[in-house]
């Protein structure tokens, strides 16, 4: 059964569509460690015509999941701000950022926090995308949204990590929704 879940966000453009205009820039930014959330990322940056950027740490997570999950919510305990390893360079040139991220402990993670405190999102359209084993959103809308304010964050899309790899027509669905659809 396919677990995914449509957030309302808090300011939705247009009566509840956010039309997107054909000379809006659009970023697909994503955190994956195990791919997942990369896949969802591809197929919306494919969908929309949006420049793709993958979010890297300088010292990567272990491969290892147990050993990855303990790093992760030692780093959520201590609220660490890992350093990047890649940066968007013209993130002002962006007028749509999608946010894409895996849930861990029922939030982002930490390096989604350096992220977006890195860039001013203020008057963009921010919308996040998560992959998760069952938890679903968390608290990570509203972490991001904490972390974005001024900007309009619109509705996510949450789906199961096995089910990335076969959620082209839930994307679909969901841009669809939204009113953001291929600009290519």
């Amino acid at each position: 059964m396919k677990e995914i879940m449509f957030l309302a966000a808090s300011a939705i453009a247009l009566g509840g569509m956010a039309q997107a205009q054909s000379n809006e820039k659009i970023l697909v930014a994503c955190f994956s460690w195990s791919g997942n959330t990369f896949e969802i990322a591809k197929q919306v940056q494919k969908q929309t015509g949006g420049d793709l950027f993958e979010i890297t740490t300088v010292t990567p997570y272990s491969a290892d999941y147990d050993e990855c999950v303990t790093q992760a919510k030692k780093e959520q305990q201590a609220d660490v701000r890992p350093p990047l390893a890649t940066e968007v360079k013209d993130m002002e040139a962006y007028d749509v950022v999608f946010v894409g991220y895996p849930n861990w402990w029922s939030s982002m993670p930490m390096a989604l926090f350096t992220f977006l405190e890195k860039y001013d999102l203020s008057g963009k359209t921010v919308i996040p995308f998560c992959t998760h084993g069952g938890g679903r959103w968390g608290r990570s809308v509203g972490d991001l949204k904490k972390l974005c304010p001024g900007a309009t964050v619109l509705e996510g899309l949450a789906i199961s990590g096995n089910m990335a790899r076969r959620s082209k027509d839930d994307v679909t669905q969901w841009l669809q929704k939204i009113g953001i659809t291929n600009k290519k």
